[in-house]
């Protein structure tokens, strides 16, 4: 069997069905992914039975009618034969008597059969076509009220406008999915939108990048240097540089050649003159689309937020004036007592950190692994309690009375450890927030935190967004302290927030040096502060009681990871307590690769005893364990959440018809529908980035050349950190030789630092809502000059 029929002529025919839907297996109503069952009446394709399982992002399709699939036959692995549909259309009736019939069906209100007759002799067998296209033909049409003539073509557009944008999306080469989300996104107006402005869809689709929505802008006139064009390009210039890079801001003059270069490798035959680029992003200025400060562009919403974040410190740190400290005498006898009670000796270091945090507004503790923070987390919480004579029983503040300590970090498993150390509550900085992760960027979360001290981990994973909404709501009474490593990777979105507070110097900062685990024996501390300095030792490949090195290859290097995996559950080690960090996802030695590979040795199926779904090219077992992609507020599950699926039901035993999972996060337990699975992947592989602010028993990190754009020093040194008792690596020496020296290739842009050492004079006054206000004071120091360019 071919994918393709050749007909007399020469000419090639893409595999097709057509029948009619004979039941619906399976419909996802958030993104329209299908599987139907077909009756074949007509096909170029050979079938052993008269019906099929089809498969597709499709509309609810009606069982009445008859419908034309085209796309490519699939074999799947468990379910069989399929076909999956690339697009479709309903087959309509060709001659009078049945375009007749169907114009005077139940689905047309009004339209008789004399009526729809008279409709088809005057615009012909073709008439619905002509409708869908042009409405008002049916002004040609003698006797039809206006409410009919706009009710019959709203009619049909509703029932097969569809099928038509759907065609021509995929005559414009959008493939099903994509195709089906434009749809979604804009229903009935889709091309409309596109005809207008296909650069639109840049914003409001995700998936589709200036190159794609530049195809379409030239096919309608758009090319060039079309205004609609230009201030796309320069938009997603800043979008691009802000979400890849991690840019705050870009220079003025950077700004017009990046987009420059973007305009370019979209239409090399066209040159766009860097003053016609200008001259856009003027307008886009004027428009408060852009933001320019001095020679520096900025997206509004990250503008805003970094001068939100610099103005909420200087209000909390405004604040130690108005503060009373505790005595030393009074300190030093309540941090005795609490050193005989929890049986611990704070170094001169760490009695400083928790004294200075007790008497500050603001402080920063930072350390890399090993140094104790969490110690002197604890010991401040502690202290904090005891000098301010509050309790720390959880089970006294009820009926609405506030906890005075709040402990937060960016991701699920940080906070956990962090409730692990201290015996307290804590949460995501998202579930403090009530956020959901899906805000819009420009608009700000309405909520105060409650309660007198504030606590925030893992804080050099915080970008400069989720910092802005975190100090807009700390009250200026409350204590903060930000705990963090600054060595490890920057946020993943814009901004170093952690790194330029502590450049300013602005805010108390005490930073942990001494080592105490090496002192424990830990030979894994000992090796990541030296790739923390950029020195690999001679002998990092000599196995240590508590890591080991593994000479291998890519070809190797799944057979390797696999053995050291199967002797870790020999020794009763389980999947929770073993994971392997990769930096890339795909190739051959890339994570989701070996995911496959590690689900196949840690949690097998060879039998077909364990319940299992697939879901595209993923097969999720009972035992899996899994990676959430998302934050879930309302379930208390965050994006780097791990669990394990504990059960599966299929779709037939549900009330909603769909397979349905249920993953247990640290004993919280959260229901998934088929259409959800997408918030999930496999976990015993993932990104460093993923892992960062948790730890594992055993971390298994292979490094290989072939890695080469992910191969940096804080990589390394982050992925080390997460070993709490054994590091294996495995791989080539070369690869973490140039991890060590290599550092990030490219500088982020940011300007809070700046803001930050500006005095507090020249601060621009901020009212409480975060919003800029004029004074008699600042009016006049306004440029008016500033922003403008010379005409030529």
């Amino acid at each position: 069997m071919t994918d393709t029929m050749n007909t007399s002529e020469g000419e090639n025919i893409p595999p097709y069905v057509k029948g009619n839907v004979v039941t619906t297996i399976f419909h996802n109503a958030t993104n329209l992914f299908s599987v139907l069952r077909m009756e074949v009446k007509e096909s170029n394709v050979e079938w052993d039975d008269r019906e099929i399982v089809i498969t597709g992002y499709l509309p609810e399709l009606s069982q009445e009618d008859r419908y034309h699939l085209e796309g490519k036959v699939s074999e799947h692995p468990k379910y069989g034969r399929q076909f999956q549909v690339t697009t479709f259309r309903k087959e309509m009736p060709a001659t009078k008597a049945g375009v007749s019939t169907y114009l005077s069906g139940e689905m047309f209100k009004g339209v008789g059969k004399k009526t729809a007759e008279r409709i088809v002799d005057i615009l012909g067998n073709d008439a619905i076509s002509r409708i869908l296209q042009d409405p008002t033909v049916l002004d040609q049409v003698p006797k039809l009220t206006t409410k009919l003539k706009e009710s019959l073509a709203k009619t049909l557009q509703e029932n097969e406008g569809i099928e038509l944008v759907m065609i021509k999306l995929n005559e414009m080469g959008f493939g099903p999915q994509l195709a089906m989300r434009i749809f979604q996104t804009y229903q009935q107006k889709t091309m409309e939108v596109i005809n207008e402005n296909p650069y639109q869809l840049i914003h409001d689709v995700t998936g589709i990048g200036f190159n794609r929505a530049d195809e379409l802008g030239q096919k309608i006139g758009m090319g060039g240097n079309h205004p609609s064009r230009l201030s796309a390009a320069l938009m997603f210039t800043v979008d691009s540089e802000s979400m890849q890079n991690g840019h705050v801001y870009m220079e003025y003059d950077e700004t017009v050649l990046a987009t420059k270069r973007l305009l370019l490798s979209s239409n090399g035959s066209s040159v766009i003159a860097e003053n016609e680029i200008s001259d856009a992003l003027q307008e886009l200025l004027q428009n408060n689309e852009l933001v320019q400060e001095e020679t520096r562009i900025y997206l509004p919403s990250l503008y805003h937020a970094e001068k939100g974040v610099a103005h909420h410190l200087m209000r909390l740190e405004k604040a130690q004036a108005k503060r009373t400290t505790f005595p030393k005498s009074e300190f030093l006898k309540a941090l005795g007592e609490l050193e005989e009670r929890i049986n611990v000796t704070y170094a001169p270091s760490q009695s400083d950190a928790i004294e200075t945090a007790l008497n500050s507004s603001t402080m920063i503790l930072t350390g890399g692994p090993g140094t104790g923070k969490t110690t002197v987390i604890k010991g401040i919480v502690e202290l904090f309690a005891e000098l301010n004579g509050v309790s720390l029983d959880p089970s006294e503040y009820k009926d609405g009375k506030t906890f005075p300590v709040v402990l937060a970090a960016p991701t699920g498993r940080a906070a956990k450890r962090m409730s692990e150390s201290t015996n307290l509550p804590a949460m995501t900085i998202h579930r403090l927030l009530g956020m959901t992760g899906q805000e819009n960027k420009s608009e700000d979360v309405d909520r105060d935190i409650e309660g007198q001290l504030l606590i925030i981990d893992e804080t050099s994973m915080v970008d400069i967004w989720l910092a802005n909404q975190l100090l807009r709501a700390v009250p200026t009474n409350m204590q903060v302290i930000f705990v963090g490593d600054k060595d490890q990777l920057p946020s993943v979105g814009p901004g170093q927030f952690l790194k330029d507070i502590l450049k300013s110097e602005v805010i108390p900062t005490i930073s942990l040096t001494e080592i105490y685990r090496q002192a424990e024996g830990s030979s894994i501390i000992e090796l990541a502060h030296h790739v923390k300095d950029g020195v690999l030792p001679a002998d990092f490949t000599k196995n240590q009681s508590d890591r080991s090195f593994f000479r291998c290859n890519t070809q190797q290097l799944s057979e390797v990871v696999g053995q050291v995996v199967k002797n870790a559950v020999k020794k009763g080690f389980t999947s929770k307590d073993i994971q392997v960090l990769i930096p890339m996802y795909r190739g051959p030695a890339g994570i989701n690769k070996m995911n496959e590979e590690l689900q196949e040795i840690l949690n097998p199926n060879p039998e077909g005893k364990r319940k299992e779904i697939t879901y595209g090219d993923v097969i999720y077992r009972v035992g899996d364990k899994v990676l959430q992609l998302v934050n879930q507020p309302e379930s208390n599950v965050f994006n780097g959440d791990m669990g394990t699926i504990v059960s599966i039901i299929y779709a037939k035993e549900t009330v909603e018809k769909q397979d349905t999972l249920v993953i247990e996060f640290d004993q919280t337990e959260v229901t998934y529908l088929r259409g959800d699975l997408n918030q999930i992947t496999h976990a015993y592989c993932c990104s460093v980035h993923k892992a960062q602010g948790s730890e594992f028993p055993i971390v298994i990190l292979p490094l290989l050349k072939s890695y080469y754009r992910m191969l940096r020093r804080d990589i390394l040194y982050t992925a080390m950190t997460r070993s709490r008792q054994f590091l294996i690596m495995c791989g080539e020496e070369d690869a973490f030789a140039q991890a060590t020296v290599r550092q990030s290739d490219v500088a982020r842009q940011t300007s809070l630092f700046e803001r930050l050492t500006r005095t507090t004079a020249e601060l621009e006054p901020v009212n409480e809502a975060g919003e800029y206000i004029l004074t008699p004071e600042n009016i006049h120091s306004i440029d008016p000059m500033i922003g403008m360019v010379e005409s030529p």
